[in-house]
């Protein structure tokens, strides 16, 4: 009796320091993920054409006027870091809840044609309404909840089946992409270039008047998602084992699935579809967090420090400026071409 006694006390004092090294790793990795975030943010303050001391930035930041340094900080380089720290914790944190409630890498906004419903409307409203940006954002949302809600009827059966709905949705966004072709083939000459930049994924020309949407939208739904963190962990175990656990999968579901096509297509709507953020950003969250606690917010993390990062190659590593999208492009072709080989390996596809 006093041995199982014993047992028992061993077998708990062991979970407890399992969790506990759990949540130090988990704040660890977060904290790093923070700090490198704000470092990026700086940088993107700090590089330009001309570069300002760090007390000219500061001065400018806080209302002086300092020659040449107000207009180019205050007109360019800051809106620049805020679109893309918004877009990419958006992108991230949205992607990981695809990710994770699917079970599934793949079942990510960018290969389901989520983002890619989202692009067609933008396009649309670019090249053939000459839309503003208030126009373009309400657009996007619409058709990316609509996009959902199709590739899921589509993808209906006796039972869910996430690689159905995943060969749905490559097979919705092929078709999305021909009509994004299509209305480039009949718009304007003039439009073209407007609508090519913004499908490339850019921070070029990024506004401060046209952030309001993005960073309303992300302090709504971004705490929605996190609070529902430990069910979306859930979830991960499968529809009987969640229903088991006491948790309302189909609630629980469209709230995550509303508030994350939200984020996905405001920040679409304001930076374009910027590659494979949303792709990248919760497997290497995993990685780096491990299991036990929500990758939620490391997710977000980790899509802040690829877009910022990449908008910072993409300006100053090369002698051609190139936009953001073109740089996360190249990061997460190669990883999608190996995450495809390893799961026909294992039999998943």
């Amino acid at each position: 009796m006093r041995h199982d006694i014993v047992m028992r006390h061993e077998t708990v004092a062991l979970i407890t320091a399992g969790r506990r090294q759990r949540r130090r790793r988990w704040l660890l990795v977060t904290g790093i993920l923070a700090l490198l975030s704000c470092a990026l943010c700086c940088a993107m303050l700090y590089l330009g054409n001309t570069i300002y001391s760090v007390r000219d930035i500061v001065r400018a930041l806080a209302g002086e006027q300092i020659k040449g340094a107000s207009f180019a900080v205050e007109t360019i380089r800051l809106p620049r870091m805020l679109a893309g720290l918004l877009a990419g914790f958006a992108f991230g944190i949205a992607g990981n809840t695809f990710q994770t409630m699917l079970r599934n890498p793949l079942a990510n906004p960018n290969v389901i044609g989520i983002t890619t419903g989202s692009s067609a409307a933008a396009v649309f409203c670019i090249v053939v309404l000459h839309a503003g940006k208030a126009v373009v954002s309400v657009a996007s949302v619409a058709a990316g909840l609509l996009t959902v809600i199709l590739i899921y009827f589509l993808s209906r059966g006796r039972t869910f089946s996430i690689g159905r709905l995943i060969l749905v949705g490559i097979g919705l966004q092929a078709m999305l992409d021909a009509v994004i072709s299509y209305l480039l083939l009949i718009s304007a000459e003039q439009d073209v270039p407007a609508a090519l930049r913004w499908l490339s994924g850019s921070l070029n020309g990024s506004q401060m008047s046209e952030l309001p949407p993005l960073l309303i939208t992300v302090l709504i739904f971004a705490p929605i998602v996190v609070a529902l963190g430990k069910h979306l962990s859930i979830l991960e175990l499968g529809e009987q084992s969640a229903s088991s656990l006491g948790v309302g999968t189909d609630k629980t579901r469209i709230a995550l699935i509303f508030s994350s096509v939200c984020m996905l297509a405001i920040a679409t709507a304001t930076t374009g579809p910027i590659a494979f953020v949303a792709f990248l950003s919760g497997p290497i969250a995993k990685r780096l967090v491990g299991a036990g606690f929500s990758n939620a917010i490391p997710a977000g993390l980790v899509g802040v420090v690829l877009v910022l990062a990449a908008d910072l190659v993409g300006q100053f590593a090369f002698q051609v400026r190139f936009p953001v999208g073109v740089i996360t492009g190249i990061l997460g072709a190669p990883y999608l071409i190996y995450l495809l080989i390893r799961m026909n390996r294992k039999g998943d596809l």
